[in-house]
Formats: C-alpha cells, sequence, structure tokens
C-alpha cells in the first residue's frame, strides 16, 4: 500500500484520491471516481464473509456495466495480484488454484505477442522482471470467455521445461479500460532491499527459501533493468494514459 501511494502521489496536481478499506469495513468506491486501482492480498482470493467480497464483485459488475454504455466517460481498473485472481475468478476466464509452493522473489515474466503490443508494457524488456509472493495462481484460461469479453492475455510465467507444470497467466486486459496483472508493479526496490536485508527477515528468507534465491531477489533489486524499470513504468502509465483519455483531472480510488 505504502508502494501505491508513494506513486499516486507523483500525480497530486492532477487528481484527488482516497483509499478504501475493502476488506477491513467493506468500503467501496461509486462511480464518481475516474480510476480504481485494486490492491494485493493477503489470503485466498477464493475466500469472503459474503458481505465484502460481494460488495467488491457488485462495484466490478458496476463499473463493467457503465463502460459498455459508449455515451459514458471511461471508468479504469488496475487489478494487482489477489484483486486479480478475483477478477479472473469472477469472470470467469480461467482457474484460480493453489500453487505447490509460494512464489516467492523476483521472476521473469515473458510477454505474450499481445503483450509486446500493449502501452502500458512500453519500455519494459521481454522478458522483464516482476515482484511476485503468492501461494496462488491463475492457469487453464477459458479460451470460450475470452474471445466472448474481448480479453487477452499479455504475459506469462517464465518457461520451466524441466517441470511438467502449466505456466501461470501473469497478465490480462480484461477490457479497454481493465488490466491486470498477477505481481507487484508497484515494489519498491529500496524499500524491499531495506526490509529484507534486516538481518531476522533475511534468515527467515534464506531457512525457507535458500541463500542462491535470496541473493537473485537483492541482485535484482539493484538491477535498473530489472525490478526498478517494472516499478517505474507499468502503475505510472497506467495512471498517466488513463488521465490523457479522461482529457481531464481526475478522482482515484
Amino acid at each position: 500500500m505504502r508502494c501505491i501511494q508513494e506513486i499516486v502521489s507523483r500525480f497530486d496536481t492532477e487528481l484527488e484520491w482516497r483509499v478504501f478499506d475493502v476488506r477491513g469495513k467493506a468500503e467501496v468506491p461509486d462511480l464518481t471516481y475516474d480510476l480504481f486501482i485494486s490492491t494485493g492480498g493477503p489470503g485466498s482470493p477464493l475466500d469472503g464473509d459474503g458481505h465484502w467480497d460481494n460488495k467488491y464483485f457488485n462495484w466490478l459488475d458496476s463499473v463493467w456495466d457503465w463502460n459498455k454504455n459508449p455515451d459514458n466517460p471511461r471508468k479504469f481498473v488496475f487489478f494487482i495480484c489477489h484483486s486479480f485472481q478475483m477478477a479472473v475468478h469472477h469472470f470467469d476466464l480461467a482457474q484460480v488454484i493453489r500453487r505447490r509452493s509460494m512464489s516467492f522473489g523476483t521472476f521473469p515474466v515473458h510477454l505474450t505477442r499481445t503483450g509486446l503490443q500493449e502501452p502500458l508494457f512500453q519500455g519494459l524488456n521481454n522478458p522483464f522482471y516482476a515482484a511476485d509472493f503468492r501461494h496462488w495462481q491463475v492457469v487453464q484460461p477459458n479460451r470460450e470467455r475470452f474471445f466472448k469479453m474481448g480479453a487477452s492475455i499479455l504475459a506469462i510465467e517464465k518457461e520451466r521445461p524441466h517441470i511438467p507444470l502449466e505456466r501461470a497467466v501473469m497478465a490480462i486486459r480484461f477490457s479497454p479500460e481493465m488490466l491486470g496483472v498477477q505481481f507487484h508493479p508497484e515494489a519498491d526496490p529500496e524499500g524491499m532491499i531495506d526490509h529484507f536485508q534486516h538481518p531476522e527477515r533475511r534468515d527467515v528468507v534464506i531457512d525457507e527459501h535458500g541463500l542462491e534465491k535470496y541473493q537473485d531477489m537483492i541482485d535484482h533489486l539493484n538491477d535498473e533493468d530489472k525490478i526498478p524499470m517494472t516499478h517505474d513504468i507499468i502503475l505510472p502509465s497506467f495512471i498517466r494514459r488513463s488521465l490523457q483519455a479522461i482529457g481531464r483531472q481526475a478522482v482515484l480510488a
């Protein structure tokens, strides 16, 4: 959340914004807002209490229905990790299942042919690197639903020929106004380095994931062509391009 707020704060002269506590207080924004950033977890994307999750899905449907009317000004949504998985499940675009083991660290993400043309990813390498911390994954895309919705897969998990598992879907454009990713583009390299170099946290990571993975993560955080590039391009591009599409000062949830 801190990282998202830091990125949003760069646009303080162009928009007004507010944070909604969806799971804690069942708060959802109304449609007076122009842009929405839906955050990550923790927890299972398939679990809710029947209250906050229903309010969230009703909000999501309201934005979708609003954008179906060509006379309405566009409402833009960016989903991150946990909320991306929730949206995929809600729209029945793929299976959302638990991973055999937690994805933890920084990993390459491979753009599809469609992803190479995605404006929000312009300037990224292929593959690009992303911070990825999750117990769940999106797999087995429902091609019929993708076609019906006009959605497209933009990125997939790194190829692992030695592991007989399907690669997870890592980014989807749901519509011209909605895009989501199954990683954390907001991850702040400096903040992550400070967090994971704390001796107690470092030792926990090494104990659970190994020294090699820990060192790879720190190296990627320091490499300007990896996590810093992802941080500087994707979410700022979403906000900037949405503002340009709206053509006026915006309000952001």
